[in-house]
């Protein structure tokens, strides 16, 4: 089993306050705030590292049951949208979409099918309670 953290430090009120968003392992230190998140200052947010986290995720899983379906020579690309919604007095993430393309050597009904597999199976895809869609583009 592996365990994994990260963290954050916040200071202020929800619109006029900051944080920083960090990483146990270093690799992330960088601010957030309100303003990083629903508007246009440049930071991070929780839903772009949710993002980045789900496309990494799915990559590696794809990966796998690429490897398991016999393609070889896999390259994959991912991007994973997160949209967050106003539901009720607050916010919700409500759906996620991944945008994937794979080339390499193999059926591309099995790369297809491979991809439907990570996608729900991917374990940051079983983590979300949302709405998890994809595009695939094959080549």
């Amino acid at each position: 089993m592996s365990t994994r953290t990260g963290s954050a430090q916040w200071q202020g009120g929800i619109k006029d306050g900051k944080g920083t968003v960090s990483t146990e392992s270093g690799v992330l230190n960088s601010p957030y705030g309100f303003s990083t998140r629903f508007g246009d200052e440049k930071g991070t947010n929780p839903e772009e590292l949710i993002g980045a986290a789900h496309a990494a995720c799915f990559s590696m899983a794809l990966s796998g049951q690429l490897e398991k379906a016999g393609v070889t020579n896999a390259r994959i690309e991912t991007s994973s949208a997160v949209s967050i919604e106003k539901d009720g007095e607050g916010f919700t993430i409500k759906k996620v979409h991944l945008t994937t393309k794979v080339s390499g050597q193999g059926d591309e009904a099995a790369i297809r099918q491979a991809a439907e597999a990570a996608k729900v199976g991917c374990p940051v895809s079983k983590v979300l309670n949302a709405e998890v869609t994809m595009d695939l583009t094959v080549g």
